[in-house]
């Protein structure tokens, strides 16, 4: 159970009977057990900041100041994959929302929950205040987002404000998960009412229990797969739930499954259980794959890509068992629901649900996969990201870690995942720039539990967003980010070779507009700018592991670190059967 943080106490306020609007708003706030808002002042919801501050105490919602709204969604994004619970967000009018939107469809394309608060107007144009109230002011501000939300609404009184609120939570909460946004009028907030409309009963508007799927599909199901020769799962979304953990393995186990996970999804099976059959990567092991006749695929991230990768434009000689009720969400603007996989039998629900049913109805396999080889690391010779991934393994050896972010380099093979929050998956969306934020939330989530919280990252990914550091230095949530420096947006130099090759082009032009350098950008003291320790550079090989050593201990006596390593461009060679993921194309 995650420990209180700092809380920023108001002075005492009196007694009034005076109630205002934006009093009723965060009353209901409070009413929905939202934990926390994150958020970056403005006065478009100057009404809602009172209240929460004068009127609640900042507290059950508690603020979380910010420095930039796409670390306020980051925040919110980076708790509720480490909870699974939604938590708020607070945008200023249409620029702050402009903002946060790359942080939304991170969201969005990850399937959390959150609910994210806007503000507008006065809507009533003979209210608004000349040239500043105008520019903040859209005519349909939910339509910035409306295509990676999962609802909006500008409710226009207290009592339709409690209604969207309550259906915003609902939906959120409501799988297949995601970001609500509310609007709320300028003026609404800010009149004046007699009495505080009496809140409903929240528990009437809880989000519906978890849809079962046809007993006769689950029936196909396992028979498919009690019958299988070389059965195979693809384990993708999936929740932190430790028994779903323990069903997964428990179901492999006795269909003897080989199981293969998905370096872009949180952790959702043991790595090095002998039925994993190779390490987490975008795409699993094609050969392997083929091998397979019946294929469970339990939310899996682009089944039908995966296949294409596997067989190519062939028929799809295996079964296809696809569970999943993410086609609930789809949406035609962003192609985030990705290739229409073949099914030959769909159970339209969450793989937690399915998979209990699943073991009990499955028949028991003799065990047939042989455990796989260990792929050997060599020996490291130069500051890599696999000696960054050598070094942190040693030193964080039994203790409990939380990997909130990987980067683009990381080989699957790198480190073993043993529970449910060691690690917590990319993005969402394939952005830059949510690392950070997504660290910081993971640290609100799961600060005082002994986990210690940490963010592997690029330097692109760090630069874009490390104002969220100040929001852990603030509020005290101890994290460690460990920027993979190469000074490059690296993944980009290699699309310009690629392209040089093609056309015959000189490739030894390829860092042009890439490389971060000239000047040299000093990470660690952006880092102490902020309150957090700053470590580094660290350019050579014997710096490492006391610079690890040292910022692990940091962390643990409550401090934000970051260490700014300097690996060497380019990506270490791939451990047999993985591939490096790509982001940004």
């Amino acid at each position: 159970m995650a420990s209180e943080i700092v809380r920023d106490i108001p002075a005492s306020v009196p007694e009034t009977r005076e109630h205002w609007g934006s009093d009723a708003l965060a009353a209901m706030l409070r009413a929905i057990e939202l934990p926390y808002l994150a958020l970056n002042p403005g006065a478009s919801y100057r009404g809602l900041h009172d209240s929460i501050v004068n009127y609640l105490g900042n507290e059950r919602p508690q603020m979380l100041l910010c420095l930039h709204e796409e670390s306020a969604v980051a925040i919110a994004h980076g708790y509720a994959k480490a909870t699974g619970r939604m938590m708020g967000v607070v945008l200023h009018s249409n620029v702050g929302l402009m903002h946060g939107t790359m942080a939304i469809f991170n969201a969005w394309c990850d399937r959390m929950p959150m609910l994210i608060l806007g503000a507008t107007g006065p809507w009533d144009a003979a209210k608004r205040r000349p040239w500043i109230d105008w520019i903040h002011t859209a005519s349909d501000q939910g339509a910035l987002v409306r295509d990676y939300t999962k609802w909006d609404n500008q409710p226009a009184s207290v009592p339709a404000a409690y209604e969207a609120l309550l259906r915003a939570a609902q939906m959120a909460n409501t799988p297949p998960r995601g970001p609500t946004y509310i609007n709320l009028d300028a003026a609404l907030q800010e009149s004046k009412i007699a009495a505080l409309p009496p809140l409903p009963d929240v528990s009437r508007f809880a989000p519906p229990a978890a849809v079962q799927p046809e007993a006769a599909a689950v029936a196909k199901a396992a028979e498919l797969l009690s019958g299988a020769k070389n059965p195979a799962l693809l384990i993708g979304r999936v929740s932190r739930s430790v028994a779903g953990w323990k069903a997964r393995v428990a179901f492999a186990e006795k269909i003897q499954a080989k199981v293969f996970t998905d370096i872009k999804a949180a952790c959702a099976f043991p790595t090095d259980h002998p039925l994993h059959a190779a390490p987490p990567a975008t795409f699993p092991d094609g050969a392997l794959l083929r091998e397979c006749d019946v294929i469970a695929s339990l939310d899996w991230i682009d089944t039908a890509g995966t296949l294409k990768a596997a067989w190519g434009d062939g028929p799809v000689s295996a079964k296809v068992i696809r569970i999943s009720s993410d086609a609930h969400i789809h949406r035609g603007w962003s192609a985030d629901y990705q290739g229409l996989p073949p099914a030959d039998v769909y159970l339209m629900c969450e793989p937690d649900v399915a998979v209990p049913l699943l073991l009990d109805a499955v028949r028991s396999r003799p065990a047939a996969v042989q455990p796989r080889a260990e792929p050997k690391m060599e020996a490291d010779t130069a500051v890599s990201i696999r000696a960054l991934a050598r070094v942190f393994n040693e030193l964080t050896m039994g203790m409990d870690v939380c990997l909130s972010k990987l980067p683009l380099g990381w080989n699957g093979a790198y480190r073993h995942f043993r529970h449910p929050l060691d690690y917590l998956g990319a993005d969402g969306g394939g952005g830059v720039g949510a690392g950070p934020g997504c660290t910081v939330g993971a640290a609100l989530a799961l600060n005082g539990t002994g986990r210690i919280v940490v963010g592997i990252m690029g330097d692109g990914d760090f630069l874009m967003g490390n104002t969220a550091l100040w929001t852990a230095t603030h509020y005290k949530l101890p994290c460690l980010f460990l920027v993979a420096n190469n000074r490059s947006f690296y993944n980009d130099e290699m699309h310009q070779e690629r392209v040089a090759k093609e056309r015959g082009r000189p490739v030894e032009n390829k860092w042009i507009g890439q490389r971060i350098d000239e000047p040299d950008i000093d990470l660690a003291m952006m880092a102490r700018s902020q309150g957090a320790i700053g470590i580094g550079p660290v350019k050579e090989l014997a710096e490492l592991k006391p610079a690890i050593e040292r910022a692990i201990r940091e962390v643990k006596g409550g401090a934000v670190c970051v260490v700014d390593v300097r690996v060497k461009p380019g990506y270490d060679a791939p451990v047999a059967g993985t591939g490096a993921s790509a982001r940004r194309g």
